[in-house]
Order: C-alpha cells, then structure tokens, then sequence
C-alpha cells in the first residue's frame, strides 16, 4: 500500500479556503465587486496588472472596504497600454504579484464574487493561484451580464458589454477602464439589478440572484 501525505498550503490560504462555512440571508451576504485588468484576454498567457474591489453589504456599497492594487509585471503587451492606461515603470506603486494574490485573498474571505463577465477575472486570477502552487477560488460567483438576462427572462449568450448596460441604466462612466472604477461601475449596476428582481420577487433569496436563470 501506498501513503500519500497530503500538501500542505501557507497559512494565508488555509485561511481563506476555511472562511466559507456560513450560511447567509440575502441581505446579510458580503458581495465583493471586482475587476482585473490585465496584458490581454488569454489567461494562460496574460498576467494581472491591477485588481480592484467594492464591497455591498445588505444593498449598500461600504466604501471603507475595498481593495486595490498594482502588480509588478515583466510580462507586458503595450498595444493594451491605451486601454488600461499602466506603464511597464510609471509612477504607481507596484507589489509582487503573490503579496497581491494574498491581499486579494484575505479580503474575499467568507464573500460572493461579483463581476461583469466573471468567467474572465476568475481565470485571470486562477492562473496567477497556479503560478503560487495554490487551488483554484473556492467563492461562488455573480455575473452581471447573467443577471441582467434573468431580469428580461432572457435565455440567450448575448453579450452585453458593460459599456452597454451603464448606458442602458444612466450609469455615468466615471474611471472606466481602470479596476476600481470598473468595480464600482458594476457594483452599481449590481444594485439596480437586484432592485429590477426584488421588484418582480418579494420573496428574492440568495439562491435566485445565484441561479444561472
């Protein structure tokens, strides 16, 4: 017979990984908004250049906890540079792309994570969680682009742009393009969405804002 022992994962993670035994009403939920931004679109090639975070908390942004950080990257792309708008060098205050991961991390403790088109950001941070040796996250996950579906009873892969929903909802595009301007465009949108569901359900729980339809 065979023994395997076990890996063995830092203590900022098993810290993590440990945070997700309660269960929440709605209303009590900690929702973590972010947003990555990034050398390009292909996860297993790309790297993170930025992370930024807004927290909602029973349909109230609490602006006193957020997230947002630059990571010191040697890969780059500088046709993505008049997107995003970060320089290889620059003036911005860089970080070690784990000590950004385990920031990341702690602050997602215990929450749901929400994005536009969250499939991107979550394998864009996935990839870097490989690169430290460490599991995939372990948070469930709200797309905004889903959710404004399932307020129009829409079964389609349509996609919705986050520019074409923030002019839908008179969301004014304030730091468009960066992450924490990208997070709070969409935790904004987040509440106008769940508003448009409460109003259609007044019994509205967790598992419908989490329900793919």
């Amino acid at each position: 017979m065979r023994w395997f022992k076990s890996k063995t994962y830092p203590e900022f993670w098993n810290s993590y990984a440990n945070s997700f035994h309660k269960k929440y009403s709605l209303e009590d939920t900690r929702f973590v908004v972010f947003d990555t931004e990034t050398t390009g679109l292909n996860p297993k090639q790309d790297r993170l250049l930025s992370i930024g975070t807004v927290t909602i908390i029973n349909f109230q942004i609490d602006v006193a906890d957020q997230l947002e950080c630059y990571i010191k990257q040697e890969h780059f792309n500088t046709k993505t540079v008049e997107i995003h708008g970060i320089l290889k060098e620059g003036s911005l205050h860089k970080i070690e792309e784990k000590e950004a991961i385990k920031q990341f991390l702690k602050h997602i403790e215990g929450a749901i994570l929400v994005a536009h088109h969250v499939h991107f950001d979550v394998a864009m941070i996935n990839e870097a969680l490989k690169r430290l040796g460490l599991p995939k996250l372990k948070n469930k996950t709200v797309d905004t682009g889903t959710l404004y579906r399932k307020t129009k009873y829409i079964k389609t892969d349509k996609h919705y742009s986050l520019d074409d929903l923030c002019n839908k909802f008179n969301i004014t595009m304030h730091d468009r393009h960066t992450a924490s301007g990208d997070a709070y465009l969409t935790a904004i949108l987040f509440l106008k969405l769940c508003a448009l569901l409460k109003a259609k359900n007044k019994r509205l729980t967790l598992r419908d804002v989490l329900r793919r339809y």
